[in-house]
């Protein structure tokens, strides 16, 4: 089988009627910009300190570190208040401070039941399941959990489920 040769190209695109194009406004025609300025945006060779001489706190790129201004007259400081944020407890104990005795705790957790207990059981109730509404108050995921503090026993934290 002989490789036939493909045909030969048409030639350029017909012309089919249309309005010639024009220049747009402003543009130059045959204007060619020319090279970059000899300084570009960059600081010619030799302007920095040599290798390793830079000012202290200042590398080379970096910005000066910006002038301390106190707020406050000669003497007169800032009152410190602290704040402790408890982590977010749930089910599980947590490390927290306790607000009661100022003192860092794993909490002891202890369930009750709660909404979502009383609204499983009553739904398995309406739905026939009578002889299964108990089950609801024998699991804990599906109970509220009250955190205590262990030293001084009051609560801190209750999660409740719903």
């Amino acid at each position: 089988m002989e490789k036939e040769a493909a045909p030969p190209y048409p030639g350029p695109p017909a012309d089919y009627g249309g309005t010639a194009v024009t220049a747009q406004p402003g543009f130059q025609p045959g204007y060619q910009p020319g090279p970059y300025p000899a300084g570009g945006p960059y600081p010619p060779a030799g302007q920095y300190p040599p290798g390793g001489q830079y000012p202290p706190g200042q590398a080379p790129g970096m910005y000066p570190p910006p002038a301390q201004v106190s707020m406050y007259p000669a003497g007169v400081g800032p009152t410190i208040t602290t704040v402790v944020i408890n982590a977010n407890v749930t089910e599980v104990p947590g490390q927290v401070v306790c607000p009661h005795c100022q003192e860092q705790v794993l909490t002891r957790t202890v369930t009750d039941n709660g909404l979502l207990t009383w609204l499983i059981a009553g739904g398995l109730c309406i739905i026939g399941c009578w002889p299964c509404c108990l089950i609801p108050f024998c699991v804990d995921s599906c109970k509220d959990v009250h955190h205590h503090c262990p030293k001084c026993n009051r609560l801190i934290h209750v999660y409740k489920r719903m």
